[in-house]
This record gives structure tokens, C-alpha cells and sequence, in this order.
């Protein structure tokens, strides 16, 4: 949540001591496990014993088994998580939902942060109390779809939600019973299953469910393959002449969302929830402003945020006109999203005034200390859908320095580094998400090239992080997006330090939240050296070493433009934000100074370039917007990849050529 995302320093939910077995995901392909075999589960290969339990749970309650394969991997794509909840508290390979479990597991407070929404120091944001979550009475029906399924098959609630093989029968039977309710009759045809899945989604409006079933039947489609998170070997086999016949959407009794000023592609469903642009008190005002992108300002940026919080509370806060906003929420349970903020205004979300200025806000129902509660396949696809027509509509590049996790936006100032938000954290599958963009991360160059792009594979790569419970114990081992970087090429070298976090030299930590040794999937770095099967990067002034082995990698080599002091600079200054000269800035506008972080970019050093963009400020400090005006001076700046946030540096200050080899 925008302001503290509802604060990463304390649980949300109960952590599971565990070691799930890792397993190479999406890129492998695998011989589908053709139909079910008569013995019983325990009998079968263990990786067969997972697409077994499909095959019989589907005959059981005569649901096609492409309809069940296809649910299910868009609810978990097929993963078991061992009977971890999702962020909407949904168990196993069909996300059976139990959400007051979910609730009565949790630690279930949360602590306001230190960041200022804003990130202008104009005006402060005034800080409200975090709504409390709902009561286990108060859960609409799809977040308790797991009682049904016990109703329905005699299964125990504490089954459905370890066991795999039973969650999968719950999940038969479940859409069996939405048949029955949809009006549909026996048929081994998927295609008379649209209205079926479409209820099985428990969405409340005819949109979000039709999204969620033509997300289905475009799995069914295309077929899937993959190992789980237990290997378990899985697969649907395409079906490419699938029709979806929407007509089976009537008689649903499903209301109509009300679409109003969204700005969504076809392929998501978007409800329109506006923030409140509201005066009250004295000279206060909430929360966002009024602007008129791109005419007056590019749009640069998207910035993924977690919310920290259930999607009613999330909905709550964005609606209070004294809180702070960010443009789009989304639902984990089947990736509905709602807008609050038109993308030509601008949202309070990322603790920067320049990225909020030239930026979109997207809100993820979900919570990065909890390395357990799983986002669904649902929330990501819509999400990346979501981004993909961003990109294209404001011409906003599909890379790392452009979609923006919020854990990357700088800092304004050197007093604003630490109280920096870390979401959505180390737990957020960057190479997922790419991918589903159409924008896989991949190998560009070779190892004279220069660069090297950040690439572990997520389920393998489990790097130990505390924290998430309680400071200093252990979090849940977990795949992740992250690398821990070192000082010399050795795992027990002392992590590198970051001075802006700790400017007294303290050591950098494994704390969840603890960004100062560290980088991430899909970010770029300019090779320092070379070692083994160790590589150095320049990160934040100093050489940074990270385990990089040939037989498993954790970055690959690419190519591209870096930056460099101009020739006789010992060293040039690194701002948070793209802010122009004094000189720029017309009378009655006072200017805003260009503040320097505490780092510094040595001669000798190089890191990787992004986009060169005009020093720039959005003049917005009141409700009236008479005397809004955006500000842009002569100064030009370059992004850079600069430590585990970007950065930005003057153009006059720095020599841009190709990478070369450290």
C-alpha cells in the first residue's frame, strides 16, 4: 500500500518451517501423462501422481479433465505451495479459498512507515490509521470456497487444504456444482463448460467472470506443460479450435461492473473505483493531482506496488480522500481490477515526486514478508496484460529501469533513503512476469560484451532471508528473484554496504527489507571483473561480487551502453530524482534544489544507461489547479542501474559508449 504498503516489518500470517523441493519451471517441456491410470495414486510415479489425481477427479464428478487442468493452472499453475495460502487465502492446486483460516493465522496488525508518499517537499501527505480486516462473517463467497468443496465431497477441511490429490477433488466438485448451477448438463465437451468456469471464479460482475473464463479456455487452447513446485510432472494438451460461447454467461445473475473512465485493455476486466480528489481542512487536499499526461508530461514509468493488505481494505483506503492513491488494484483470487486515478493525473504512490509525476501505479492484493503467500497465476497475467497495454499506449519500454518495482524508485533526497519502501520484494517472480509480457529475459551479448543481466532461475534460487516473522529468525526457504552480493568472491565475505542506508559504514543484513546488497532479475550491471565462478558488478561505488556458476548462472551476459566520468572527473554526483537548474524555474515558483544522494560514480566505473530525459518538475501544490505548471530547465540526466534502485546522473557530467569487459 502506497505511504507504508501497509509496512513489510511485521507478519501478516503464520509462516511454515519448510524446504519445498526445487524444481526447473515454465521452460522445460515435458511428454504430457496421457490419460488415468487404473491403479491407485500411491502405486504411480511420484511425478505422475499429480496429473493421476486430475484424471480421477475428474471422472469422479465428470468434469472434463482439460477444464479441470486449465482452472488450476490459472488459479496455481498446478503448484501445492504445501498448503501455504495465497494472498486471498487459497490452498493448493485449485486455490480453494479459506480465507478466515487465513485470517486467524495471522499476526494481522501492520506499523505506518517512514516514506512520504508524495515525495514532494511542497506539501506533506497527512497519515491515516490502516483499516482493520475484515471479520471471517464480513468474506464474500470467494474467498470461503473451500467449506463448499467439503460439503460437497466429505473431505475435511484440513484435507483440502494439504493434501493435493483431495484440493483437486474439491476443485471437481466445486465445478461440477457450478455446472448444475449454470444450468448446464452432463458433457464431456470443454466448450460446455464456459459458463461453469465462469461461476467457478466467484467474480460478482459478468466482465471479471467472462475474463476469468476465457483465461481458462486460452490455457486449455494453447496447452501447458510444467514441474511443480513438488516435481510433480503436468500437463493439459492443446485443444487450438476450443470455442468460448459467452452466451453462457446468461442467467448467471451476475451484475454489470461499472467500466466508466478505465483505461484497460479488452483482455482484463476493469471496474472503475474512483479515488477522491477532495479539498478539506486548511490548504490540505487528497489524494492526487490533477495534471493532463502525456500532453503535459510523458509517462516514463510503471511502478509495481503489494498492497500489503486484503482487496476490500485496499478499496477502502484508496476512497479516503485524506489517504494517498495509485491507479490500478488487483485481485488475486481471478485478476479483476479496479481503477482509481486517470493516467493523465497523478497518484501518490512511489515516495517520489518525479517518478509519481511521470508514472502509473499498479496495486498487487498481497504481501512481501510473507514469502508463503503466493500471488496466483490469475493476478499475474492480468497484470502483465495490464502493463503490456501501458507500454504500448505511452511507449514505456519493457525493461527493468522502466517497469519499476518500488522497491527500485530512488530516494529524493539522502534523508529519504532509509524510510525507501521495499515492495513487492524479493518474492515477486520478475522472469514470470517478463515473460508473460511477451519480453523473456534472455542472453544478449557475450562475455567480452560488458553487461550482464540479473537471471536466476526462481525456484531454484532460495537465498536465506530474516525477518519476515520476526526480526532476525529465519524466513520460510522460498524461490526468489534476488542475489546477495559480496564484497570479495567468496560466500563468506562480508556483504557490500550501502552508505545511504547506513551512513555510519554498518554492515548491509539478510533482512527481507534490507536492499543494500543486493540486485534482481531482469536488472542490467556493467561487469566489474571476473573470478571463477564468481562475477563483480559496479553497484553503488565498489566492486560487487555475486555466485554466478556456469552449470547454473545466476545472470547471463549481454550487451548495451554504460556510462562513465567524463574524462578528468575523479567522480560525479548521483541524484534521486531529474529536477532542473534554478535558473529554470519562473517567478512565484520556488525552485527546488538539486539534492545529491550520499553516493558517488568514480572514474574507472561504469554502469548501465537508460533513457536521457529533461530535467523536469510537476508545480502542483495546491487543490486549485490554476497554477499547476510543469518546469523544465536546459540540464538534461541519464537513468542508471546505479545500486539495487536506479539513479539518475547529469548528461554534462558523463560519457555514454558501448559496454566493455571488466
Amino acid at each position: 500500500m502506497p505511504g507504508s504498503d501497509l509496512d513489510r516489518s511485521t507478519p501478516t500470517r503464520r509462516r511454515l518451517r519448510r524446504t519445498v523441493l526445487a524444481v526447473a519451471s515454465g521452460a522445460l517441456l515435458l511428454p504430457l501423462v496421457a490419460a488415468a491410470p487404473s491403479s491407485p495414486a500411491d502405486d504411480a510415479e511420484p511425478s505422475a501422481r499429480l496429473q493421476d489425481a486430475f484424471a480421477r477427479a475428474a471422472a469422479e464428478y465428470e468434469v472434463p479433465q482439460s477444464v479441470l487442468l486449465g482452472v488450476s493452472y490459472l488459479q496455481s499453475r498446478w503448484d501445492a505451495h504445501e498448503g501455504a495460502a495465497s494472498v486471498s487465502g487459497g490452498y493448493g492446486p485449485m486455490h480453494l479459498t479459506d480465507a478466515s483460516t487465513a485470517i486467524a493465522e495471522s499476526a494481522g496488525h501492520h506499523a505506518e512507515g517512514a516514506e512520504d508518499p508524495r515525495g514532494d517537499g511542497s506539501r506533506s501527505v497527512k497519515k491515516v490509521e490502516h483499516a482493520a480486516p475484515p471479520r471471517p462473517s464480513e468474506l464474500p463467497a470467494r474467498l470461503k470456497t473451500l467449506r463448499r468443496a467439503a460439503e460437497l465431497t466429505g473431505l475435511s477441511a484440513e484435507q483440502l487444504r494439504n493434501d493435493p490429490a483431495a484440493n483437486v477433488r474439491g476443485g471437481a466438485a466445486l465445478l461440477a456444482d457450478a455446472q448444475r448451477r449454470a444450468g448446464g448438463g452432463h458433457s464431456e465437451k470443454a466448450s460446455d463448460w464456459y459458463g461453469a468456469v465462469a461461476r467457478f471464479s466467484g467474480a460478482e460482475d459478468r466482465a471479471t467472470a467472462a475474463t476469468y473464463a476465457n483465461e481458462v479456455f486460452a490455457v486449455i487452447r494453447d496447452g501447458e506443460q510444467r514441474v511443480t513446485d513438488a516435481g510433480q510432472r503436468v500437463g493439459v494438451r492443446a485443444e487450438p479450435d476450443l470455442k468460448a460461447d459467452s452466451d453462457q454467461l446468461t442467467g448467471l445473475g451476475l451484475r454489470r461492473a461499472a467500466a466508466g473512465e478505465t483505461d484497460c485493455p479488452r483482455t482484463v476486466s476493469c471496474e472503475w473505483i474512483p479515488a477522491p480528489y477532495e479539498e478539506f481542512g486548511d490548504d490540505d487536499y487528497g489524494n492526487h493531482d490533477k495534471a493532463d499526461r502525456p500532453k503535459d508530461q510523458s509517462v516514463d514509468y510503471i511502478v509495481v506496488h503489494d498492497t500489503e493488505g486484503s482487496w476490500d481494505t485496499t478499496l477502502k483506503l484508496v476512497q479516503d480522500p485524506e489517504y494517498v492513491s495509485w491507479q490500478y488494484t488487483l485481485r488475486s483470487t481471478d485478476g479483476h481490477i479496479a481503477q482509481h486515478v486517470d493516467n493523465k493525473d497523478v497518484a501518490w504512490h512511489a515516495g517520489n515526486w518525479y517518478v509519481n509525476s511521470k508514472s502509473v501505479g499498479l496495486e498487487h492484493e498481497g504481501f512481501l514478508t510473507d514469502p508463503d503467500a503466493w500471488y496466483t497465476e490469475a493476478m499475474y497475467r492480468s497484470s502483465a496484460r495490464l502493463v503490456k497495454h501501458l507500454s504500448k499506449k505511452y511507449d514505456v519500454p519493457l525493461d527493468r529501469q522502466h517497469i519499476l518495482g518500488h522497491d527500485t524508485v530512488p530516494g529524493t533526497t539522502t534523508d529519504t533513503i532509509p524510510g525507501m519502501h521495499t515492495d513487492p520484494g524479493p518474492y515477486w517472480d520478475w522472469q514470470h512476469y517478463f515473460a508473460l509480457m511477451g519480453k523473456p529475459f534472455h542472453r544478449t551479448g557475450g562475455p567480452k560484451s560488458g553487461l550482464v543481466t540479473v537471471l536466476p532461475e526462481y525456484g531454484e534460487n532460495r537465498p536465506k532471508f530474516t525477518g519476515c516473522e520476526k526480526a532476525g529468525e529465519d524466513c520460510a526457504a522460498h524461490g526468489s528473484s534476488a542475489v546477495r552480493l559480496h564484497t570479495k568472491p567468496s560466500a563468506d565475505a562480508p556483504l557490500v554496504k550501502d552508505i545511504g542506508l547506513r551512513p555510519g559504514g554498518e554492515d548491509s543484513t539478510i533482512d527481507v527489507n534490507d536492499l543494500g546488497s543486493r540486485v534482481s532479475t531482469g536488472q542490467k550491471y556493467a561487469v566489474a571483473d571476473r573470478e571463477g565462478d564468481w562475477t563483480a558488478i559496479w553497484y553503488l561505488g565498489q566492486k560487487a561480487w555475486f555466485h554466478n556458476p556456469r552449470k547454473q548462472p545466476t545472470a547471463v551476459d549481454a550487451k548495451g551502453l554504460v556510462i562513465t566520468p567524463k574524462k578528468g572527473r575523479a567522480d560525479v554526483p548521483v541524484y534521486g530524482r531529474a529536477y532542473p537548474e534554478k535558473e529554470a524555474y519562473p517567478k512565484g515558483i520556488e525552485p527546488q534544489e538539486v539534492s545529491p544522494l550520499p553516493y558517488k560514480l568514480l572514474a574507472g566505473q561504469q554502469y548501465t544507461v537508460g533513457e536521457r530525459v529533461p530535467g523536469e518538475y510537476f508545480y502542483a501544490p495546491v487543490f486549485d489547479t490554476k497554477g499547476h505548471q510543469v518546469v523544465r530547465g536546459k540540464d538534461t540526466y541519464y537513468e542508471v542501474q546505479f545500486g539495487h534502485r536506479v539513479a539518475f546522473v547529469r548528461a554534462a557530467d558523463v560519457t555514454v559508449r558501448p559496454a566493455s569487459a571488466g
